[in-house]
């Protein structure tokens, strides 16, 4: 009886010592972990307690918000091969590279989930885990599109990274060698012709202090208008050009301007009619400046430069750091950049001006035709292109016949110049009538058809976008062209340099060979709608025209993304 006794209690011993084992509670078992280094990396671990092991492939990080932000990539530590499984022991480490979007900025409050498994070396199995980690990430940090990748940036976010980290002084000279150079854009030529023209309406007693001047005032006042306007589209994520491009606007602007040319031609003074066209006359020195004033601020808004690198990238910065102080000083440092061929433009058109006579007459004729030519292009932006094509038409032939083409007592140059404007006006009046009206090429529907080798069908064949106004429209065509490479044109019917990429950069017949490559997109953003905007939101586009690149695993390249008009073989290295 003691013998049996005593087997029982070593049994029970056993047992209680069995129970007490070493088994550890999963909290016990697993210690996860998640912080933030000084690279604003994310650094994740898991402390194991003794002989607890964790399996590679149950162990996941993801990022639940905010939406923008995601990992770029992983440095896990080596697993080890262990019955079978790949595992983690002594307590792996990982360390999480971050990616964000346009949309983000300052410091974020990001969720982190980490699910894992793992066992017991004894032999027990715990279930699988999941634990949220709550951090503050400052994502202003880093820029572009990762950390790894911040030595390739778009021009956009490059120029958006040079506000952040110059002086105040390099940022107001940088964006006024920019200014420099978009004053050379097509975008910029329409408003040559306007503050010209508002010099010559002076008439004979202007000076050529009063030109520069009046030239001073339409500068600044076209650098206050679009400052304020690319203060707003950065704070508010607007589309800068659409806003002010409905056709009532461009039916009224162009309506100015041809009151402008019909004085011009001398059928009345600018004072009349009275309330439209009494704010650009000359009554009053007073009147004069307030008239050019108010022509500088509605050209800058209706007629003014159209999205390009700098400008969208000092958008991004006021869009991502609020900071509208020193993102507007960089637009109208950049404005008064843009404005300054504008200011020789009006005082050489004041300081040459043509004394009284028939030379002054044929001045103002001239100035007349381009407010008329300026009244068309702005039209352009809403009327079908065969339309204003054959007001340009119309317009060249009858100052072809007003310079006196048949006159044969007329000066040898001006009847050289109204032959030529004639026999241009005609050949487009022509590409009209045969249905391919054509300002480059008027009369290229004359051309025979070529035989087309196999080697040149790409590059002569048309390119074929795949129109689309809306967000789900986009992302059912990116999934269903998963595994392609994806071309995303955002482009609009109201888009100057649109048009200049179509007709210079995208028929050159090098880049339409290799853009047969691509999946080929257009977003639309002509309505400007709730869509429209929702769609531009999405990709960080502040207006057209914006090209962007998707992989063929549906990533956008963002170092590639194109803002603005570009030449052929820049398109090309993109491509």
């Amino acid at each position: 009886m003691k013998i049996f006794m005593r087997f029982i209690m070593l049994l029970l011993l056993s047992l209680l010592s069995l129970e007490a084992a070493d088994f550890l509670m999963p909290d016990q078992a697993f210690k996860p972990y998640a912080k933030v280094n000084s690279k604003e990396e994310i650094v994740v671990g898991v402390k194991l307690g003794s002989q607890i092991y964790l399996y590679k492939d149950k162990f996941k990080v993801k990022i639940i918000k905010p939406k923008g932000l995601s990992i770029e990539n992983i440095q896990a530590p080596k697993a080890v091969e262990h019955m079978g499984d790949k595992v983690y022991f002594n307590n792996p480490e990982f360390l999480l590279t971050l990616k964000k979007d346009s949309s983000l900025s300052d410091i974020q409050n990001v969720e982190l989930e980490i699910s894992y498994q793992g066992c017991s070396e004894q032999g027990l199995c715990y279930e699988p885990t999941t634990k949220i980690f709550k951090l503050n990430i400052d994502t202003s940090k880093f820029s572009g599109v990762t950390q790894s990748q911040s030595k390739s940036q778009s021009k956009t976010d490059l120029i958006a990274e040079t506000i952040k980290s110059s002086s105040f002084l390099v940022v107001l000279l940088t964006f006024f060698v920019f200014g420099l150079l978009l004053s050379l854009t097509p975008c910029v030529f329409p408003m040559i012709p306007i503050i010209s023209g508002l010099i010559i309406s002076q008439g004979k007693g202007i000076t050529t202090k009063k030109a520069f001047m009046l030239s001073l005032v339409y500068v600044l006042a076209m650098a206050v208008a679009y400052t304020i306007a690319g203060v707003f589209a950065g704070l508010f994520g607007a589309n800068l050009q659409a806003a002010l491009q409905t056709p009532w606007v461009v039916y009224s602007f162009s309506a100015i301007f041809v009151f402008l040319a019909l004085s011009m031609f001398g059928y009345y003074e600018l004072k009349l009619p009275d309330a439209l066209v009494s704010k650009v006359s000359k009554n009053s020195n007073r009147s004069g400046f307030v008239g050019v004033a108010i022509m500088g601020f509605l050209s800058a808004l209706i007629v003014g430069p159209c999205v390009a690198a700098p400008l969208a990238g000092a958008l991004v910065y006021i869009g991502q750091t609020g900071d509208a102080l020193l993102g507007g000083t960089a637009l109208f440092t950049m404005s008064i950049g843009m404005g300054m061929p504008l200011i020789l433009v009006g005082v050489s058109a004041g300081k040459f001006m043509p004394k009284p006579g028939a030379w002054m007459t044929l001045v103002n004729a001239i100035f007349g035709v381009l407010m008329l030519g300026v009244a068309i292009w702005m039209l352009e932006k809403i009327l079908p292109f065969s339309i204003t094509t054959f007001m340009y038409a119309a317009l060249g032939l009858s100052f072809a016949l007003f310079l006196g083409i048949g006159d044969k007592e007329g000066h040898i140059f001006k009847r050289s110049v109204a032959l030529i404007l004639f026999l241009y006006s005609l050949a487009l009046f022509m590409s009209v009538l045969a249905g391919k009206p054509s300002m480059t090429q008027p009369l290229g529907f004359l051309k025979a058809k070529e035989i087309v080798t196999s080697s040149t069908t790409n590059a002569n064949k048309e390119l074929h976008f795949t129109k689309v106004t809306s967000l789900d429209e986009l992302n059912a065509l990116l999934k269903k062209n998963r595994g392609k490479k994806i071309l995303l044109d955002f482009s609009a019917a109201w888009c100057t340099a649109c048009k200049e990429l179509e007709e210079v950069t995208f028929s050159d017949s090098k880049v339409k060979e290799k853009m047969s490559q691509f999946v080929l997109i257009r977003a639309d953003v002509t309505n400007n709608g709730a869509k429209e905007k929702a769609l531009s939101k999405a990709y960080g586009v502040f207006g057209p025209p914006a090209i962007i690149f998707f992989d063929t695993n549906g990533k956008v390249l963002q170092a590639k993304t194109i803002v603005g008009f570009v030449e052929p073989n820049e398109f090309l290295k993109a491509l």
